[in-house]
């Protein structure tokens, strides 16, 4: 379909369809990565930023994926999504993310080896629980710059180091947007479809719903791994991924979000 068809149809739906359904219905209209390329644009446009949405995307993609978003965002609103991310972040935070983006982590590497993996786990300790403060810049270059088998490794002994998993020293070495940066990455490598999966939980967790989170999750999961998260999510919670949108959702909106999840595992 050409794209000023889709445009026009896009619009025909926001005028005829209610607020969340026509979200969800809007973002099953882009191909998959003009999708997460909207996501990113609309997290970064007018006044503020939303830095979770940013750093789910950007963390828990491949190389060869945000390749694919970092093209559909270029041809779709002609701007350069790296400069874009400059421009609308700043410090630690901006240079894990621009770090992230630029997929310096090798996805397909089985290899590990041990001494470096201890090496970069003794320089994590040095970086922050052994001393006073702490260097964001070699927690970035090592959590951005390695593939996710070597972390697990890292992770592992850095643990025996520390006495302390690598969460908890994040959790104290850093705060705000940075800490949820270096937590989403350490989450996406230990098991992605687990973080997945408590990303879908948190979305209809409590009072309200937060809809962009969920149908961001199920849209852009629907044909790649929802089957393994849907499984994740009901070992993690005690029970489905669709019994929890029954109780969250109602409507149209309901119903659609059930088709795309399908049948219960």
């Amino acid at each position: 379909m050409a794209w000023w068809k889709a445009w026009d149809l896009i619009e025909t739906l926001k005028s005829e369809l209610s607020a969340k359904f026509e979200r969800l219905i809007i973002a099953l209209m882009y191909t998959p990565y003009s999708y997460e390329a909207k996501e990113l644009y609309d997290a970064m446009k007018g006044l503020g930023t939303r830095e979770g949405v940013i750093i789910e995307i950007l963390a828990s993609r491949t190389k060869k994926e945000l390749q694919e978003i970092m093209k559909a965002y270029e041809e779709d609103y002609w701007s350069s999504l790296e400069e874009d991310i400059q421009a609308d972040t700043s410090g630690y935070l901006e240079r894990i993310l621009v770090c992230l983006l630029q997929g310096s982590r090798d996805d397909l590497c089985g290899f590990v080896d041990p001494g470096l993996a201890l090496q970069d786990a003794q320089d994590l300790y040095a970086a922050g629980e052994k001393i006073r403060g702490t260097d964001e810049m070699k927690f970035i270059s090592i959590l951005c710059g390695r593939s996710a088998t070597h972390l697990m490794r890292v992770f592992e002994d850095y643990e025996k180091i520390a006495s302390k998993s690598i969460e908890d020293s994040i959790k104290s070495e850093t705060h705000g947007s940075l800490e949820e940066a270096m937590l989403t990455v350490v989450k996406c490598t230990r098991n992605l479809h687990s973080y997945f999966a408590e990303r879908l939980y948190y979305a209809m967790k409590g009072a309200g719903t937060h809809d962009g989170t969920l149908i961001r999750n199920i849209v852009s999961r629907s044909e790649i791994d929802l089957n393994l998260i849907k499984c994740r999510f009901k070992e993690m919670y005690g029970k489905t991924l669709s019994s929890t949108i029954m109780e969250d959702t109602s409507s149209d909106y309901k119903n659609a979000l059930l088709n795309l999840v399908g049948s219960d595992p």
